[in-house]
């Protein structure tokens, strides 16, 4: 014979109900209250005082050479390819647009020189500038606002690393060095595209260009173009690393990495208006 056993229910009955008994609801988690966001000119002043650390530590030769390499590479050969693509059609197409003006007037002849005045002055720079700022900038706020949420910058203080020595002042060394090498190299693909689209499609010699060319552009332009270059590899370093560094929560790295490269295009445009009105402001012909 099976035993049974008619209690079992009832104890079962009897645990559910103490333990329904016993159930409490659970406190309500308070979460503490989002940071709020810097200020644009909070983190101009804070890219300032930045900005003033690091030439100070780069006149007292406090560079890590090491580090340095590493961030040329990073911010060299991965940004090669689209600089070269930006500023060869930009050539090519700015080429096109000021060629047919120019024909209306029969003065396609001056072609090179246009080309030389707008180009090899003012877009090859920017756009170059403009592409590692998307490129490397983004990355640079995102990297080190990584670093900041996680603590990261905190150990390095513990271990008597200073966070500018390490990590701010080989990526301006490495911008400030690339930047105007990728600005030659784009301004020279972008020649390459404007002369080969003149010799295609208005029949215009390359040595015709190249000499239009070499008549309004002097060593001095091209030395305001690596000045240019230079300044500009000092907002795009900056303007990462700031809002890297100034992160304060894992949701404001997006944000951070986005808001640099925005901050950054301001900045490049604010800045060569400047320089051209210094550099070209008075090289033009005085009227009548």
């Amino acid at each position: 014979m099976v035993k049974t056993y008619d209690k079992a229910p009832r104890l079962s009955f009897r645990l559910s109900e103490t333990a329904h008994s016993d159930c409490r609801p659970l406190p309500e988690l308070k979460t503490a209250p989002a940071a709020r966001p810097k200020s644009c000119a909070y983190h101009i002043v804070m890219a300032c005082f930045l900005g003033g650390q690091v030439l100070m530590r780069i006149l007292r030769g406090k560079v890590n050479r090491q580090r340095t390499i590493e961030q040329m590479v990073a911010a060299g050969p991965f940004t090669l390819t689209p600089v070269l693509l930006t500023n060869v059609f930009a050539g090519m197409i700015f080429t096109i647009q000021t060629a047919r003006e120019l024909e209306r007037f029969g003065a396609i002849h001056a072609l090179g020189g246009a080309f030389a005045m707008a180009f090899c002055r003012e877009l090859a720079p920017i756009l170059t500038a403009a592409i590692m700022a998307g490129q490397v900038g983004t990355a640079y706020a995102a990297e080190i606002g990584c670093m900041k949420v996680t603590d990261q910058i905190d150990a390095l203080k513990v271990l008597r690393t200073c966070p500018i020595d390490y990590l701010v002042v080989p990526r301006v060394v490495a911008c400030c060095i690339m930047l105007p090498v990728l600005t030659v190299l784009g301004l020279v693909l972008g020649l390459a595209g404007g002369a080969g689209i003149a010799f295609f499609l208005y029949e215009m010699p390359v040595g015709q260009f190249l000499d239009s060319v070499r008549s309004l552009m002097v060593l001095n332009d091209l030395i305001a173009v690596l000045l240019k270059s230079v300044l500009f590899g000092v907002i795009v370093a900056l303007a990462g690393c700031t809002w890297g560094l100034t992160t304060t929560c894992s949701r404001s790295v997006g944000q951070a990495a986005t808001s640099a490269v925005v901050t950054t295009w301001v900045g490049l445009f604010v800045v060569d208006f400047f320089l051209s009105l210094v550099l070209f402001g008075g090289s033009g012909v005085a009227p009548h």
